[in-house]
């Protein structure tokens, strides 16, 4: 306990008094800086560019450090680029709003990865240019659903989604069965994706037309497609003898989940 006396409050050279023009106790002189932020409230166009500013400054710091990193993404063994048939679906899958009900990212929880499988991994999303984690599941999250139905389930899936799911609300699909997709533009998709980052390749490039049309056809020379997309699946998705949207959207969706064995994987861990 000090001994100092306080001084009466007339006498506090820190405590403005009535007669000194001031309101009475009011903050003191020293500590009138902290009162500034009211110019900042009383105009909207400074307050507007100063948060930008602070906005841009803050995320510049978490950003730039990002880019004198040698890797962000661990590597897996198995993870590779679409192939131009399911690169189509993807983009379809996107175009209907497909992303709006449904995530493609599995947290590392107890009751996800009982109902889902392995949590996700980075790796899995690393060439997906916007990726699809989502955080929104009016219906299940889809990184596994790749081989989890047939092909005829999908169709009739998207066909009538009530005739498989009694409760679900999505709405039908049917016209991509009468959509006909010809890949006109698949060399083009995928020199943009390489243009980003996506490790496609010169022949990768040269054969996407052919790809593209033979992952669809169990009776086509599709050897230099399996070459190219280890673990690609070649056949008739929706049983029709034309090739339509919805063979690139089931395309798509067998295969997430598929290019990873975690049966065998082991994560890294920091030494």
């Amino acid at each position: 306990m000090t001994n100092e006396k306080i001084p009466p409050a007339d006498q506090d050279p820190k405590v403005t008094q009535p007669d000194d023009g001031g309101i009475p106790n009011e903050l003191p002189h020293h500590t009138k800086l902290i009162d500034k932020h009211a110019i900042l409230e009383k105009n909207a166009t400074l307050l507007l560019v100063t948060s930008f500013l602070v906005v841009t400054i803050g995320g510049i710091v978490e950003i730039a450090p990002l880019f004198w990193l040698e890797n962000t993404i661990e590597e897996v063994e198995g993870v590779r680029p679409y192939s131009p048939l399911e690169l189509a679906g993807r983009d379809i899958y996107i175009r209907e709003g497909c992303y709006v009900c449904h995530s493609q990212m599995i947290r590392p929880m107890r009751d996800e990865v009982e109902r889902y499988g392995h949590y996700s991994l980075a790796a899995e999303s690393m060439y997906d240019h916007p990726f699809q984690w989502g955080s929104k599941r009016t219906g299940p999250d889809l990184a596994r659903v790749g081989g989890r139905y047939s092909d005829e389930w999908h169709v009739d899936h998207f066909i009538n989604p009530q005739s498989v799911v009694p409760e679900s609300v999505m709405p039908n699909y049917d016209y991509l069965m009468r959509a006909d997709i010809d890949g006109q533009y698949i060399e083009d998709l995928m020199a943009t994706h390489k243009l980003v980052g996506v490790p496609y390749s010169d022949e990768m490039l040269e054969a996407a037309y052919t790809d593209f049309h033979v992952q669809a056809d169990p009776m086509g020379d599709y050897d230099g497609l399996l070459e190219r997309y280890p673990g690609a699946q070649v056949r008739n998705f929706d049983g029709q003898p034309e090739l339509t949207e919805m063979d690139a959207l089931i395309a798509y969706l067998q295969m997430l989940g598929t290019t990873v064995d975690f049966s065998t994987f082991v994560a890294e861990t920091s030494r």
